[in-house]
C-alpha cells in the first residue's frame, strides 16, 4: 500500500512537473511551432534552445563552456539566477490568482446547495395545484357542453338561413346590377349561388334559379355588346370577356372576333396615319418638309391604346403570343412602309427624324408590353433597309438635280427656255453639284449627331452608305452625261426619254457644257467633296471587303477622260455640221461650166455665220488660253512656202496652161524640200484651241473636197476668190495663224491640180472684188 502511495505520488509530481515546465516554455517561447523535435541532433543546438521544449542540459552546458570563457560563466550565471527568482515570483503570482478563483467557485457551489434544499417540495406542492385546475376545467366543459352544441346549432342555421334569404334576393340583386351596369358584382353574386343551384336549383329554388338565369342571360348579352363595341375602350371590353369566362361562357369564338378587332384597329390605325402623312403638308413650308406635330400626338395616343388591347389579350388569351408577335411586327412595317413611301420624296433630315424618333417610342412602347417579339432587333433591322433607302434618294434627287438644268438646255433649241444660256447652265450645274453635295452631307450629319439608340447602332453602316452613295453617284452622272450626249444608248428604264432625246438632234452646245463641267469636277468638285467626306467620317475609310470605296483618284480619272471625250465630240460635231455646208457647195454647181467669178459666193456668210455662231458658244463656255497667237513667224515651218511666196503668185499669174502646169510640178518638188509643219496638236479646254481645231478640219475637208471636183479656169478663179477673202477671217478666229495658211494654200493648190486651165486672178482684180463684198457687209 505504501509502496502504492508512493507511486501516486510520484506521478503527480511528474504532471506538477510537467505542467510547470510548459508554463514556463509558453512563457518564454515566442513561436512554439519553431521548436524542434526532442531528438535533434547536437549540431543544430545553440545557445537559444534553452527556450524550447527540446531543451538538453548536458548540452547546454556544453556548449555553453565551449563558447564562453570564465567571465562570461559568472555573467551568464546571474542572468539566469535572476531570470529564475522572476519566474518564481510570477509562478507565485499565478498559483495566488488560481486559489482565489478555486475559493470563490467554492463559495458558489455551497450556495447552489443551499437553495436547492427545499424546491422539490416545492415542485410537488405546484403539481398538486395543477392537477386541481385540470379536474374543475374538465367540470366546466362538461356542464357547458350541451349549450355549447345548442349555440353551434343556431349558428350554422342562422348562416343557412342568410343563403337562403340571398338566393330568394339574388334575382333583385342582379336587375340592380344590370340597371346599374355592375357587371362585375352581379358575376361574382351569380358564382356565388351556383353550388347551392347545382344541389337545390331542381327543387326548393326552381323559380330562383330561372330568374336568375334569365338576368345572367341578358348580363351575358350586354357583356357580348361591350366586347363589340367600338365605342368602350380596349380595357373595358377585356374586362367584359374576363367575366364571360367566368361565367362559363365559351370565349374561343370571343378569342377569333377579339383578334379581327385587334387586326383592324391595326389596318385603321395606319389608314390614319397614311391620310395624316398625306394630308400634313402645310401650304406654308417647301414642298419636301412634312408637319408631323399634329399627327404624333393621335399616332403616340392610338399606339398606347393598341399596346392596351395587346396587354388585355395575353391576360385573358395567354396562348397567344404568336399571333400577337405578329400583330406587332405588322405595327412595326407598317411604320418603315410609311416612312419609306415619305423618302421617296425629297425629305429633309428632321423629318426623317422625327419619323424614327415617332417608330423608336412606339417599339418601346410595345416592347414593354410584348418583350417576346424582340421588336428593338426587329426594327433595327427594318431602319437599315430604310435609312440606306433614304440615303440612296438623296443621291438619286441630286443627280435628277443636276441633269434637271443640263436637259432643260436641250429643250432650248425647241423653243423652250430661249433666255437659258450655256453659261447658265454650266454655273446652275456646278452650283446645284457643290451645294447639292454639301446639304447631303449635312443631311446625314443630322442622323449621325441623333443619340438615338437605333440611329447610334447603324452609324458606322450610316457612314459606308454614304461612301459607296458617292462613288455611285458619281459613276451614275459620268453614266448621264453619256447618256445626254448621245454617246450612249439608253437602257429599257429610260426608253421614253431616251427617243425622246434621239428624236431631237443633240445640242452641240449641251456636249460644250458636259465637257467643261467634267473637268470642273475633276479639278475643283472632288477635291471639296473628298475634304467634307473626310470631315463627315472622321478619316474612316469603306473598306473593299464590304463593296466599292470612296476612290476619289478613279472618280477624277473618269471625269478627266470624260471632259476630253465631250470636247472632241464637240468639235467632230461642229464639224460635221460645217462639212455639209462645203459639200453642198461643191458638189451642187458645174465646175466645168463655171462662169467668171463677180463676187465673193455666198457660202462665205454661210460659212462665216457658223464659225461665229461656234465662236458664241466656246466663248460662253471655255475660257482664254495663255499663249499668244501662233503668228507665222513662230510656226515651226519653212517661212517662206513655194505656194504663198511672190515666186509662186508670179508663175500662177503666166498666162500659157504649159507655164501653169510647170508651175505645179515645181511645187511638188518644193514641198519635198519644205521643212515640216505639225498641223493637227493636242486640244486644249481654250478658246483658241478650240476654234482652231474645228478651223483646220474644216479646211483639211474643203481640200478632199476639191480633189473630188474637176474646175475650169472660171471655177477655179472663184475658188481661189472665195478663200482669199476667207484668207483674214479665218486667221483672226483661230489661234495658228500660220497652219491656217498652209491649209488655205493647199485648197488653192488642190484646186488647180483639179483644174483644166490653173490661171490665177490677178491681186489688182482679187483686191477689187474683196473691196465690193466688204462693202455690201
Amino acid at each position: 500500500m505504501e509502496g502504492t502511495k508512493m507511486g501516486v505520488d510520484d506521478e503527480l509530481l511528474d504532471d506538477k512537473a510537467k505542467r510547470m515546465r510548459d508554463l514556463l516554455s509558453s512563457f518564454y517561447s515566442l513561436d512554439p511551432s519553431s521548436s524542434g523535435p526532442p531528438n535533434a541532433s547536437s549540431r543544430f543546438a545553440t545557445l537559444d534552445t534553452i527556450n524550447t521544449s527540446s531543451f538538453d542540459a548536458d548540452q547546454y552546458m556544453n556548449l555553453l563552456v565551449q563558447k564562453s570563457n570564465l567571465e562570461g560563466l559568472l555573467q551568464r550565471h546571474v542572468e539566469m539566477a535572476a531570470e529564475i527568482k522572476n519566474l518564481d515570483t510570477d509562478l507565485q503570482m499565478l498559483v495566488y490568482e488560481n486559489y482565489n478563483k478555486f475559493i470563490s467557485a467554492t463559495d458558489t457551489i455551497k450556495r447552489m446547495n443551499n437553495n436547492i434544499v427545499g424546491m422539490e417540495t416545492n415542485m410537488e406542492q405546484l403539481l398538486e395545484k395543477i392537477m386541481s385546475v385540470q379536474s374543475r376545467s374538465d367540470g366546466v366543459n362538461t356542464s357547458l357542453f350541451e349549450k355549447r352544441e345548442h349555440i353551434e346549432k343556431l349558428h350554422r342555421t342562422r348562416n343557412f338561413l342568410r343563403k337562403v334569404q340571398f338566393i330568394y334576393d339574388l334575382p333583385s340583386r342582379l336587375a340592380k346590377c344590370i340597371k346599374a351596369e355592375a357587371y362585375a358584382d352581379a358575376v361574382k353574386y351569380y358564382t356565388g349561388a351556383l353550388p347551392i343551384f347545382k344541389a337545390y336549383g331542381d327543387s326548393s329554388f326552381l323559380d330562383c334559379k330561372r330568374a336568375s338565369e334569365e338576368a345572367v342571360a341578358v348580363i351575358v348579352k350586354n357583356l357580348q355588346g361591350k366586347v363589340f363595341s367600338d365605342s368602350e375602350s380596349i380595357q373595358a371590353r377585356a374586362e367584359a370577356v374576363m367575366l364571360l369566362k367566368q361565367l362559363n361562357y365559351p370565349v374561343e369564338n370571343l378569342k377569333v372576333q377579339l383578334y379581327e378587332k385587334l387586326e383592324q384597329f391595326l389596318v385603321d390605325l395606319n389608314l390614319e396615319s397614311k391620310e395624316l402623312m398625306h394630308g400634313s403638308l402645310n401650304l406654308d413650308m417647301p414642298p419636301d418638309h412634312v408637319d408631323l406635330s399634329d399627327s404624333t400626338s393621335v399616332d403616340q395616343a392610338s399606339i398606347r391604346e393598341f399596346a392596351e388591347a395587346i396587354r388585355a389579350y395575353r391576360v385573358i388569351f395567354p396562348d397567344s403570343d404568336q399571333q400577337l408577335v405578329r400583330l406587332a411586327e405588322d405595327l412595326v412595317k407598317k411604320h418603315f412602309e410609311a416612312t419609306e413611301h415619305h423618302i421617296k420624296k425629297t425629305l429633309h433630315s428632321t423629318d426623317v427624324l422625327s419619323l424614327l424618333r415617332i417608330i423608336w417610342t412606339n417599339v418601346l412602347l410595345m416592347d414593354e408590353v410584348l418583350p417576346e417579339a424582340g421588336l428593338i432587333d426587329f426594327s433595327l433591322e427594318a431602319a437599315r433597309v430604310s435609312i440606306k433607302k433614304y440615303v440612296v434618294s438623296r443621291f438619286s434627287h441630286l443627280l435628277l438635280d443636276i441633269t434637271g438644268a443640263l436637259v432643260k438646255l436641250q429643250g432650248k433649241q425647241q423653243g423652250v427656255e430661249e433666255e437659258y444660256t450655256l453659261q447658265a447652265a454650266l454655273d446652275s450645274s456646278k452650283k446645284t453639284l457643290i451645294e447639292g453635295s454639301s446639304d447631303v452631307l449635312q443631311e446625314f450629319q443630322r442622323l449621325l449627331n441623333e443619340d438615338m439608340e437605333l440611329l447610334v447602332k447603324l452609324r458606322e453602316m450610316i457612314i459606308n452608305w454614304v461612301q459607296e452613295g458617292f462613288q455611285e453617284f458619281f459613276r451614275k452622272l459620268e453614266n448621264e452625261f453619256l447618256l445626254l450626249s448621245g454617246k450612249k444608248y439608253f437602257s429599257g428604264q429610260d426608253q421614253n426619254f431616251g427617243e425622246r432625246m434621239q428624236g431631237d438632234k443633240i445640242l452641240p452646245g449641251l456636249v460644250l457644257v458636259l465637257s467643261q463641267l467634267s473637268i470642273s469636277i475633276e479639278q475643283s468638285v472632288i477635291p471639296r467633296i473628298t475634304e467634307e467626306i473626310a470631315a463627315f467620317s472622321g478619316g474612316a475609310a469603306r473598306g473593299y471587303d464590304y463593296g466599292p470605296a470612296y476612290v476619289p483618284a478613279e472618280i477624277c480619272r473618269t471625269f478627266h477622260s470624260a471632259g476630253e471625250t465631250f470636247l472632241h465630240m464637240y468639235i467632230n460635231m461642229r464639224t460635221q455640221k460645217l462639212s455639209v455646208v462645203l459639200k453642198k457647195r461643191f458638189t451642187t454647181p458645174n465646175w466645168m461650166k463655171h462662169k467668171e467669178p463677180r463676187e465673193v459666193h455666198m457660202f462665205v456668210d454661210l460659212l462665216l455665220q457658223e464659225l461665229d455662231a461656234i465662236g458664241n458658244e466656246v466663248k460662253q463656255i471655255l475660257p482664254e488660253g495663255l499663249n499668244r497667237k501662233h503668228r507665222r513667224t513662230d510656226s515651226n515651218g519653212s517661212t517662206t512656202s513655194s505656194r504663198s511666196n511672190p515666186l509662186r503668185d508670179d508663175r500662177l499669174s503666166r498666162s500659157n496652161t504649159q507655164k501653169a502646169r510647170s508651175q505645179l510640178l515645181e511645187t511638188h518638188l518644193a514641198k519635198l524640200f519644205k521643212q515640216k509643219m505639225e498641223i493637227f496638236t493636242k486640244v486644249e479646254h481654250t478658246q483658241e484651241s478650240v476654234m482652231t481645231t474645228i478651223v483646220k478640219l474644216c479646211l483639211k475637208s474643203l481640200q478632199e473636197f476639191a480633189r473630188l471636183q474637176t474646175f475650169n479656169r472660171s471655177g477655179f478663179q472663184q475658188i481661189q476668190l472665195d478663200f482669199h477673202f476667207l484668207k483674214t477671217s479665218l486667221k483672226n478666229a483661230a489661234e495658228d495663224e500660220a497652219a491656217v495658211d498652209f491649209l488655205l494654200d493647199e485648197v488653192i493648190v488642190a484646186a488647180a491640180e483639179r483644174c483644166l486651165d490653173p490661171v490665177p486672178l490677178e491681186p489688182a482684180i482679187l483686191d477689187k472684188l474683196v473691196q465690193v463684198k466688204l462693202a455690201k457687209i
